[in-house]
Protein backbone atom coordinates (compact mmCIF):
# COMPACT_ATOMS: atom_id res chain seq x y z
CA UNK A 1 0.00 0.00 0.00
CA UNK A 2 1.41 3.40 -0.92
CA UNK A 3 0.22 5.10 1.73
CA UNK A 4 1.94 2.87 4.39
CA UNK A 5 4.98 3.59 6.06
CA UNK A 6 5.33 6.95 4.01
CA UNK A 7 2.46 9.09 5.38
CA UNK A 8 2.51 10.10 8.58
CA UNK A 9 -0.20 12.51 10.07
CA UNK A 10 1.23 15.76 11.66
CA UNK A 11 0.87 15.75 15.52
CA UNK A 12 -1.45 17.88 17.37
CA UNK A 13 -3.71 18.14 13.98
CA UNK A 14 -7.01 16.87 12.95
CA UNK A 15 -6.18 14.15 10.32
CA UNK A 16 -9.19 13.86 7.76
CA UNK A 17 -8.77 10.55 6.54
CA UNK A 18 -6.64 8.95 9.03
CA UNK A 19 -6.84 8.00 12.50
CA UNK A 20 -3.58 8.52 14.27
CA UNK A 21 -2.46 4.73 13.73
CA UNK A 22 -3.51 5.55 9.94
CA UNK A 23 -6.56 3.23 10.04
CA UNK A 24 -9.19 5.12 7.44
CA UNK A 25 -11.67 6.94 8.78
CA UNK A 26 -14.68 4.53 7.51
CA UNK A 27 -15.79 7.36 4.51
CA UNK A 28 -12.94 7.35 3.42
CA UNK A 29 -12.24 3.64 3.33
CA UNK A 30 -12.81 3.49 -0.67
CA UNK A 31 -10.05 6.17 -1.61
CA UNK A 32 -7.12 4.50 0.34
CA UNK A 33 -8.16 0.58 -0.75
CA UNK A 34 -8.32 2.44 -4.63
CA UNK A 35 -6.13 5.05 -5.01
CA UNK A 36 -3.74 4.93 -2.49
CA UNK A 37 -3.15 1.65 -2.69
CA UNK A 38 -1.98 2.51 -6.20
CA UNK A 39 1.42 2.23 -7.98
CA UNK A 40 3.23 5.65 -8.65
CA UNK A 41 3.43 4.96 -12.22
CA UNK A 42 -0.64 4.62 -12.04
CA UNK A 43 -0.75 8.28 -9.83
CA UNK A 44 1.65 9.94 -12.16
CA UNK A 45 -0.52 9.19 -15.06
CA UNK A 46 -3.73 9.96 -13.50
CA UNK A 47 -1.79 13.41 -12.27
CA UNK A 48 -0.76 13.97 -15.48
CA UNK A 49 -3.88 13.49 -17.24
CA UNK A 50 -5.59 15.50 -15.08
CA UNK A 51 -2.85 18.54 -15.79
CA UNK A 52 -3.71 18.06 -19.29
CA UNK A 53 -7.51 17.89 -18.52
CA UNK A 54 -7.83 21.24 -16.82
CA UNK A 55 -5.33 22.91 -19.61
CA UNK A 56 -7.96 21.89 -22.84
CA UNK A 57 -11.10 23.41 -20.60
CA UNK A 58 -8.56 26.55 -19.87
CA UNK A 59 -9.15 26.14 -15.58
CA UNK A 60 -6.71 28.70 -15.05
CA UNK A 61 -6.79 31.92 -13.11
CA UNK A 62 -4.64 35.14 -12.88
CA UNK A 63 -2.51 36.73 -10.00
CA UNK A 64 -2.74 40.27 -9.82
CA UNK A 65 0.73 41.63 -10.08
CA UNK A 66 2.30 39.56 -12.68
CA UNK A 67 2.50 40.47 -16.30
CA UNK A 68 -0.95 40.56 -18.03
CA UNK A 69 -2.29 37.80 -19.89
CA UNK A 70 0.13 35.70 -17.99
CA UNK A 71 -2.53 32.92 -16.38
CA UNK A 72 -1.60 29.59 -14.15
CA UNK A 73 -3.50 26.08 -14.13
CA UNK A 74 -5.17 26.16 -10.46
CA UNK A 75 -3.12 23.64 -8.68
CA UNK A 76 -5.41 20.56 -8.20
CA UNK A 77 -4.82 17.06 -5.94
CA UNK A 78 -5.93 13.87 -6.93
CA UNK A 79 -6.61 12.97 -3.30
CA UNK A 80 -10.47 13.97 -2.38
CA UNK A 81 -11.76 15.22 0.49
CA UNK A 82 -14.87 13.12 2.05
CA UNK A 83 -17.54 14.23 4.04
CA UNK A 84 -19.63 11.71 5.51
CA UNK A 85 -23.61 12.32 5.61
CA UNK A 86 -24.01 13.41 8.92
CA UNK A 87 -21.31 15.81 9.28
CA UNK A 88 -22.77 17.41 5.86
CA UNK A 89 -26.57 17.74 7.19
CA UNK A 90 -25.08 19.61 10.31
CA UNK A 91 -23.18 21.69 8.43
CA UNK A 92 -25.91 22.74 5.63
CA UNK A 93 -28.41 23.67 8.29
CA UNK A 94 -25.59 25.64 10.27
CA UNK A 95 -24.43 27.41 6.59
CA UNK A 96 -28.55 28.47 5.84
CA UNK A 97 -28.83 29.81 8.81
CA UNK A 98 -25.76 31.86 8.73
CA UNK A 99 -26.38 33.04 5.22
CA UNK A 100 -30.01 34.15 6.66
CA UNK A 101 -28.86 35.83 9.30
CA UNK A 102 -26.45 37.91 7.07
CA UNK A 103 -28.65 38.84 4.29
CA UNK A 104 -31.25 40.17 7.53
CA UNK A 105 -28.27 41.91 8.51
CA UNK A 106 -27.68 43.70 5.62
CA UNK A 107 -31.26 44.52 4.74
CA UNK A 108 -31.32 45.85 7.97
CA UNK A 109 -28.06 48.32 7.91
CA UNK A 110 -29.61 49.77 4.58
CA UNK A 111 -33.09 50.08 5.50
CA UNK A 112 -34.57 50.96 9.23
CA UNK A 113 -31.16 50.19 11.34
CA UNK A 114 -32.84 48.22 14.10
CA UNK A 115 -29.59 45.99 15.16
CA UNK A 116 -27.99 49.40 15.18
CA UNK A 117 -30.74 51.51 17.25
CA UNK A 118 -30.87 48.80 20.04
CA UNK A 119 -26.57 48.49 20.12
CA UNK A 120 -26.32 44.87 19.16
CA UNK A 121 -23.57 46.44 17.21
CA UNK A 122 -21.68 49.35 17.13
CA UNK A 123 -23.30 51.63 14.57
CA UNK A 124 -19.42 53.57 14.55
CA UNK A 125 -18.14 49.98 13.17
CA UNK A 126 -20.72 49.81 10.50
CA UNK A 127 -20.52 53.36 9.51
CA UNK A 128 -16.79 53.37 9.44
CA UNK A 129 -16.74 50.46 7.78
CA UNK A 130 -14.62 50.61 4.64
CA UNK A 131 -17.20 48.42 2.69
CA UNK A 132 -20.33 50.06 4.00
CA UNK A 133 -22.06 52.01 1.18
CA UNK A 134 -24.28 55.01 1.95
CA UNK A 135 -25.89 54.76 -1.68
CA UNK A 136 -27.43 51.39 -0.88
CA UNK A 137 -29.40 53.19 2.04
CA UNK A 138 -32.93 52.71 0.86
CA UNK A 139 -32.67 50.41 -2.06
CA UNK A 140 -35.02 47.52 -1.40
CA UNK A 141 -34.73 44.16 -3.54
CA UNK A 142 -37.40 41.97 -4.62
CA UNK A 143 -37.50 39.76 -1.46
CA UNK A 144 -35.35 41.50 0.64
CA UNK A 145 -32.54 39.52 -0.78
CA UNK A 146 -29.28 41.68 -0.68
CA UNK A 147 -26.72 38.50 -0.46
CA UNK A 148 -27.58 36.06 -3.30
CA UNK A 149 -24.30 34.23 -3.24
CA UNK A 150 -21.94 33.20 -0.21
CA UNK A 151 -18.86 31.48 0.16
CA UNK A 152 -18.20 30.35 3.46
CA UNK A 153 -14.70 29.86 4.78
CA UNK A 154 -14.86 26.76 7.45
CA UNK A 155 -11.92 25.22 8.97
CA UNK A 156 -11.65 22.42 11.46
CA UNK A 157 -9.69 22.73 14.46
CA UNK A 158 -7.84 19.89 16.31
CA UNK A 159 -10.90 17.86 17.76
CA UNK A 160 -12.17 18.13 14.00
CA UNK A 161 -15.10 20.58 14.77
CA UNK A 162 -15.67 23.01 11.89
CA UNK A 163 -15.91 26.55 12.74
CA UNK A 164 -16.79 29.89 10.63
CA UNK A 165 -13.22 31.47 9.45
CA UNK A 166 -14.80 34.40 7.15
CA UNK A 167 -17.82 35.21 5.35
CA UNK A 168 -17.43 36.23 1.22
CA UNK A 169 -20.41 37.78 0.66
CA UNK A 170 -19.69 40.60 -1.96
CA UNK A 171 -18.53 38.18 -5.17
CA UNK A 172 -17.14 35.23 -3.80
CA UNK A 173 -15.96 33.12 -6.28
CA UNK A 174 -14.28 29.56 -6.82
CA UNK A 175 -17.53 27.71 -7.54
CA UNK A 176 -16.54 26.69 -10.95
CA UNK A 177 -13.24 25.13 -9.98
CA UNK A 178 -15.63 22.74 -7.56
CA UNK A 179 -17.57 21.71 -10.59
CA UNK A 180 -14.32 21.03 -12.98
CA UNK A 181 -13.26 18.87 -10.32
CA UNK A 182 -15.50 17.06 -10.15
CA UNK A 183 -15.60 16.81 -13.64
CA UNK A 184 -12.06 15.32 -13.81
CA UNK A 185 -12.11 13.22 -10.87
CA UNK A 186 -15.61 11.62 -12.92
CA UNK A 187 -13.43 11.03 -15.44
CA UNK A 188 -10.60 9.92 -14.40
CA UNK A 189 -11.69 7.46 -11.35
CA UNK A 190 -15.54 7.04 -12.86
CA UNK A 191 -15.56 3.40 -10.78
CA UNK A 192 -14.32 4.98 -7.53
CA UNK A 193 -16.97 7.82 -7.69
CA UNK A 194 -19.98 5.42 -8.16
CA UNK A 195 -18.56 3.26 -5.58
CA UNK A 196 -18.63 6.36 -3.44
CA UNK A 197 -22.08 6.90 -3.71
CA UNK A 198 -21.50 11.10 -3.76
CA UNK A 199 -24.34 14.07 -3.69
CA UNK A 200 -23.85 15.83 -6.84
CA UNK A 201 -22.55 19.39 -7.64
CA UNK A 202 -23.89 19.82 -11.24
CA UNK A 203 -26.48 21.08 -10.44
CA UNK A 204 -24.96 24.51 -8.88
CA UNK A 205 -25.50 26.72 -12.69
CA UNK A 206 -29.16 25.68 -12.46
CA UNK A 207 -29.63 26.42 -9.08
CA UNK A 208 -28.12 29.85 -8.99
CA UNK A 209 -30.25 30.80 -12.39
CA UNK A 210 -33.46 29.94 -10.65
CA UNK A 211 -32.01 32.00 -7.54
CA UNK A 212 -31.57 35.07 -9.50
CA UNK A 213 -34.83 34.32 -11.52
CA UNK A 214 -36.43 34.51 -8.09
CA UNK A 215 -35.43 38.02 -7.14
CA UNK A 216 -36.36 39.24 -10.67
CA UNK A 217 -38.32 42.49 -10.30
CA UNK A 218 -42.13 42.51 -9.12
CA UNK A 219 -43.98 41.27 -12.12
CA UNK A 220 -41.32 40.57 -14.39
CA UNK A 221 -42.67 37.07 -15.24
CA UNK A 222 -39.21 36.24 -17.77
CA UNK A 223 -36.54 38.06 -16.62
CA UNK A 224 -33.67 38.40 -18.53
CA UNK A 225 -30.43 38.03 -16.65
CA UNK A 226 -26.63 38.67 -17.34
CA UNK A 227 -23.12 38.55 -15.58
CA UNK A 228 -21.47 41.48 -15.49
CA UNK A 229 -17.68 41.27 -15.51
CA UNK A 230 -14.66 42.98 -15.33
CA UNK A 231 -13.14 41.32 -18.18
CA UNK A 232 -10.32 38.84 -19.14
CA UNK A 233 -8.00 40.15 -16.56
CA UNK A 234 -9.21 39.85 -13.48
CA UNK A 235 -8.15 36.19 -11.64
CA UNK A 236 -11.47 34.95 -11.92
CA UNK A 237 -12.16 35.40 -15.53
CA UNK A 238 -12.67 31.66 -16.50
CA UNK A 239 -15.24 31.51 -13.53
CA UNK A 240 -17.03 34.35 -15.29
CA UNK A 241 -17.54 32.68 -19.21
CA UNK A 242 -18.16 29.09 -16.88
CA UNK A 243 -20.90 30.35 -15.22
CA UNK A 244 -22.35 32.48 -17.83
CA UNK A 245 -22.30 29.26 -20.39
CA UNK A 246 -23.81 27.09 -17.70
CA UNK A 247 -26.73 29.31 -16.98
CA UNK A 248 -26.87 30.23 -20.68
CA UNK A 249 -26.69 34.12 -19.77
CA UNK A 250 -24.94 36.56 -21.67
CA UNK A 251 -21.81 38.00 -20.38
CA UNK A 252 -21.31 41.23 -20.71
CA UNK A 253 -18.59 44.00 -19.31
CA UNK A 254 -19.81 47.79 -18.55
CA UNK A 255 -19.10 48.79 -22.43
CA UNK A 256 -22.40 46.32 -23.46
CA UNK A 257 -25.11 47.92 -20.84
CA UNK A 258 -26.52 51.53 -20.42
CA UNK A 259 -29.38 52.75 -18.30
CA UNK A 260 -31.71 54.91 -19.96
CA UNK A 261 -34.72 56.02 -17.78
CA UNK A 262 -33.80 54.17 -14.80
CA UNK A 263 -34.13 50.70 -17.12
CA UNK A 264 -31.10 48.84 -17.78
CA UNK A 265 -30.49 47.78 -21.06
CA UNK A 266 -27.87 45.25 -23.14
CA UNK A 267 -26.96 46.40 -26.33
CA UNK A 268 -27.30 43.87 -28.80
CA UNK A 269 -27.27 43.66 -32.56
CA UNK A 270 -30.88 43.64 -32.86
CA UNK A 271 -31.20 46.89 -30.39
CA UNK A 272 -31.30 47.46 -26.50
CA UNK A 273 -32.79 44.63 -24.31
CA UNK A 274 -34.01 44.93 -20.90
CA UNK A 275 -31.92 43.06 -18.42
CA UNK A 276 -33.55 42.57 -15.14
CA UNK A 277 -31.13 40.81 -13.05
CA UNK A 278 -27.50 41.46 -13.01
CA UNK A 279 -25.22 39.05 -11.51
CA UNK A 280 -22.47 41.22 -11.06
CA UNK A 281 -18.69 40.33 -10.91
CA UNK A 282 -17.67 43.49 -10.48
CA UNK A 283 -16.15 45.06 -7.03
CA UNK A 284 -18.81 48.19 -5.92
CA UNK A 285 -16.71 50.85 -6.25
CA UNK A 286 -16.09 50.21 -10.30
CA UNK A 287 -19.81 49.38 -10.03
CA UNK A 288 -21.40 52.79 -11.15
CA UNK A 289 -19.21 56.21 -11.97
CA UNK A 290 -21.75 58.25 -11.17
CA UNK A 291 -22.01 57.23 -7.62
CA UNK A 292 -18.30 55.61 -6.77
CA UNK A 293 -15.22 56.09 -8.50
CA UNK A 294 -15.63 57.91 -11.35
CA UNK A 295 -13.46 57.29 -13.63
CA UNK A 296 -14.58 53.44 -13.76
CA UNK A 297 -14.54 51.61 -17.14
CA UNK A 298 -16.14 48.16 -15.86
CA UNK A 299 -19.41 49.45 -14.29
CA UNK A 300 -22.27 50.92 -15.81
CA UNK A 301 -23.51 54.61 -14.95
CA UNK A 302 -27.09 54.87 -13.73
CA UNK A 303 -27.30 51.65 -12.15
CA UNK A 304 -27.72 52.82 -8.80
CA UNK A 305 -30.55 54.71 -9.54
CA UNK A 306 -32.41 51.63 -11.56
CA UNK A 307 -32.39 49.66 -8.70
CA UNK A 308 -33.25 52.16 -6.17
CA UNK A 309 -36.32 52.70 -9.09
CA UNK A 310 -36.38 48.80 -8.77
CA UNK A 311 -35.89 47.91 -12.54
CA UNK A 312 -33.24 45.81 -12.07
CA UNK A 313 -31.52 43.60 -9.33
CA UNK A 314 -28.09 43.33 -9.22
CA UNK A 315 -26.60 40.48 -7.29
CA UNK A 316 -24.79 40.58 -4.74
CA UNK A 317 -26.35 44.16 -3.91
CA UNK A 318 -24.66 46.79 -3.25
CA UNK A 319 -23.35 46.90 0.13
CA UNK A 320 -23.31 43.35 1.07
CA UNK A 321 -18.92 43.71 1.79
CA UNK A 322 -19.97 44.80 5.30
CA UNK A 323 -20.98 41.67 5.78
CA UNK A 324 -17.66 40.72 5.06
CA UNK A 325 -16.18 43.03 7.75
CA UNK A 326 -14.00 40.85 9.96
CA UNK A 327 -14.40 43.18 12.40
CA UNK A 328 -18.00 42.64 12.12
CA UNK A 329 -17.57 39.07 11.79
CA UNK A 330 -17.13 38.89 15.83
CA UNK A 331 -20.84 39.98 16.02
CA UNK A 332 -22.03 36.94 13.41
CA UNK A 333 -23.28 34.99 16.73
CA UNK A 334 -25.55 37.77 18.09
CA UNK A 335 -26.73 38.34 14.67
CA UNK A 336 -28.22 34.98 14.02
CA UNK A 337 -29.63 35.20 17.65
CA UNK A 338 -30.86 38.86 17.01
CA UNK A 339 -32.71 37.99 13.47
CA UNK A 340 -33.56 34.32 13.59
CA UNK A 341 -34.15 34.32 17.58
CA UNK A 342 -32.22 31.26 17.17
CA UNK A 343 -28.78 29.83 18.85
CA UNK A 344 -25.87 29.81 16.12
CA UNK A 345 -25.81 25.92 15.03
CA UNK A 346 -22.03 27.14 13.68
CA UNK A 347 -19.30 28.35 16.27
CA UNK A 348 -16.82 30.98 14.53
CA UNK A 349 -12.72 31.51 15.10
CA UNK A 350 -12.74 33.40 18.40
CA UNK A 351 -11.92 37.15 16.71
CA UNK A 352 -10.87 40.04 18.78
CA UNK A 353 -11.61 43.46 17.92
CA UNK A 354 -8.33 45.32 18.24
CA UNK A 355 -10.52 48.93 18.50
CA UNK A 356 -10.98 47.89 21.93
CA UNK A 357 -7.89 49.76 23.84
CA UNK A 358 -7.70 46.54 27.01
CA UNK A 359 -8.31 43.94 24.05
CA UNK A 360 -5.15 45.83 22.30
CA UNK A 361 -2.76 46.16 24.78
CA UNK A 362 -3.09 41.86 25.24
CA UNK A 363 -2.80 41.08 21.82
CA UNK A 364 0.39 43.29 21.13
CA UNK A 365 1.74 42.22 23.92
CA UNK A 366 1.25 38.54 22.81
CA UNK A 367 1.54 39.48 19.04
CA UNK A 368 3.22 36.14 18.45
CA UNK A 369 0.57 34.05 19.09
CA UNK A 370 -1.75 35.71 17.13
CA UNK A 371 -2.85 35.91 13.47
CA UNK A 372 -3.69 39.75 12.47
CA UNK A 373 -5.79 40.33 9.79
CA UNK A 374 -6.82 43.40 8.21
CA UNK A 375 -10.77 44.41 8.68
CA UNK A 376 -11.59 44.88 5.36
CA UNK A 377 -8.68 42.89 2.79
CA UNK A 378 -9.47 39.14 1.14
CA UNK A 379 -7.75 36.27 -0.41
CA UNK A 380 -4.98 36.41 2.22
CA UNK A 381 -3.69 39.71 1.85
CA UNK A 382 -2.20 41.17 4.69
CA UNK A 383 -2.45 38.67 7.64
CA UNK A 384 0.17 38.13 9.74
CA UNK A 385 0.82 34.73 11.15
CA UNK A 386 2.53 35.45 14.35
CA UNK A 387 3.98 32.13 15.53
CA UNK A 388 5.75 32.21 11.75
CA UNK A 389 6.50 36.29 11.65
CA UNK A 390 9.97 37.83 12.03
CA UNK A 391 10.97 40.04 14.75
CA UNK A 392 10.99 42.81 12.23
CA UNK A 393 7.51 42.16 10.82
CA UNK A 394 6.18 41.81 14.34
CA UNK A 395 7.68 45.33 15.00
CA UNK A 396 6.34 46.50 11.96
CA UNK A 397 2.64 45.06 12.93
CA UNK A 398 2.89 46.92 16.41
CA UNK A 399 3.55 50.31 15.01
CA UNK A 400 0.68 49.98 12.30
CA UNK A 401 -1.98 48.43 14.78
CA UNK A 402 -1.07 51.23 17.18
CA UNK A 403 -1.53 53.95 13.91
CA UNK A 404 -5.19 52.82 13.01
CA UNK A 405 -6.20 50.02 15.32
CA UNK A 406 -9.90 49.43 14.26
CA UNK A 407 -8.66 48.39 11.09
CA UNK A 408 -7.53 45.31 12.56
CA UNK A 409 -8.90 42.29 14.17
CA UNK A 410 -6.50 39.48 16.11
CA UNK A 411 -7.84 35.28 16.11
CA UNK A 412 -6.02 32.55 17.48
CA UNK A 413 -3.78 30.35 15.68
CA UNK A 414 -6.00 27.39 14.04
CA UNK A 415 -3.98 24.23 13.41
CA UNK A 416 -6.14 23.48 10.08
CA UNK A 417 -6.94 20.06 9.73
CA UNK A 418 -4.51 18.34 7.33
CA UNK A 419 -4.76 15.99 4.41
CA UNK A 420 -3.29 13.29 2.53
CA UNK A 421 -1.47 15.76 -0.81
CA UNK A 422 0.46 14.29 -3.71
CA UNK A 423 3.35 16.83 -3.95
CA UNK A 424 6.17 16.60 -6.39
CA UNK A 425 6.31 17.56 -10.12
CA UNK A 426 3.42 15.10 -11.92
CA UNK A 427 5.36 12.41 -13.72
CA UNK A 428 8.64 13.26 -12.73
CA UNK A 429 10.20 11.33 -9.78
CA UNK A 430 9.53 12.05 -5.87
CA UNK A 431 6.33 12.00 -5.82
CA UNK A 432 5.04 11.95 -2.16
CA UNK A 433 1.98 11.60 -0.33
CA UNK A 434 2.35 14.17 2.41
CA UNK A 435 -0.11 16.12 4.83
CA UNK A 436 -1.45 19.40 3.69
CA UNK A 437 -3.64 22.01 5.45
CA UNK A 438 -7.16 22.16 4.03
CA UNK A 439 -10.04 24.67 4.64
CA UNK A 440 -13.57 24.80 3.05
CA UNK A 441 -15.60 27.54 0.99
CA UNK A 442 -19.33 25.89 0.70
CA UNK A 443 -21.17 28.03 -1.82
CA UNK A 444 -24.65 29.24 -0.45
CA UNK A 445 -27.77 30.10 -2.33
CA UNK A 446 -30.36 32.41 -1.35
CA UNK A 447 -33.92 33.10 -3.46
CA UNK A 448 -36.73 32.61 -2.41
CA UNK A 449 -35.26 29.80 -0.40
CA UNK A 450 -31.78 29.04 0.71
CA UNK A 451 -29.61 26.55 -1.70
CA UNK A 452 -26.82 25.03 -0.40
CA UNK A 453 -24.10 23.40 -2.88
CA UNK A 454 -23.03 19.45 -1.48
CA UNK A 455 -19.66 20.40 -0.69
CA UNK A 456 -18.04 23.00 -1.79
CA UNK A 457 -13.73 24.09 -2.70
CA UNK A 458 -11.55 22.48 -0.71
CA UNK A 459 -8.34 24.78 -0.66
CA UNK A 460 -5.02 23.27 0.21
CA UNK A 461 -1.79 24.96 1.38
CA UNK A 462 0.76 23.29 -0.44
CA UNK A 463 3.37 24.74 0.72
CA UNK A 464 4.63 22.64 3.56
CA UNK A 465 3.73 23.63 7.19
CA UNK A 466 1.44 27.21 5.57
CA UNK A 467 -1.23 27.78 6.47
CA UNK A 468 -2.75 30.25 3.68
CA UNK A 469 -4.94 28.40 1.25
CA UNK A 470 -5.72 30.98 -0.96
CA UNK A 471 -4.90 30.66 -4.79
CA UNK A 472 -3.21 33.75 -4.71
CA UNK A 473 -0.61 32.43 -2.04
CA UNK A 474 -0.06 29.46 -3.79
CA UNK A 475 -2.62 27.02 -2.56
CA UNK A 476 -4.73 24.34 -4.67
CA UNK A 477 -7.67 22.50 -4.36
CA UNK A 478 -9.35 19.03 -4.20
CA UNK A 479 -12.70 17.70 -4.66
CA UNK A 480 -15.03 17.48 -2.38
CA UNK A 481 -17.27 14.35 -2.03
CA UNK A 482 -19.91 14.57 0.08
CA UNK A 483 -21.78 11.17 0.66
CA UNK A 484 -25.15 10.49 0.06
CA UNK A 485 -27.31 9.46 3.07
Amino acid sequence: MLVKPAYRPLPETYDEMFEADLTPRPANEPIVADLLSASPERINELRLRADRMFLRMGVTFNVYGEDAGTERIFPFDLVPRVIDAQTWNALEAGLSQRVRALNAFVADIYGEGKILKDEVVPRDMICGSAQYRRAAIGIKPPNGVFVTVAGIDLVRDREGRFMVLEDNVRTPSGVSYVLENRLVMTRLMPDLVRKCSLRSVENYPSDLLASLTEIAPEGVTRPTAALLTPGPYNSAFFEHVFLSQQMGIELVEGQDLVCVDHKLFMKTVEGLQQVHVLYRRVDDDFLDPLVFRSDSLLGVAGLTDAMRAGTVTVANGIGTGVADDKAVFAYTPAMIRYYLSEEPLLPIVETYLLRDPDVRKRIIRDLDQFVIKPTGASGGYGVLIGPKATYRELAHARETIEKDPASFIAQPVIQLSAHPTFVGQAGGDGVSLVPRHVDLRPFVLLGSKARVLPGGLTRVALREGSLIVNSSQGGGSKDTWVVAD
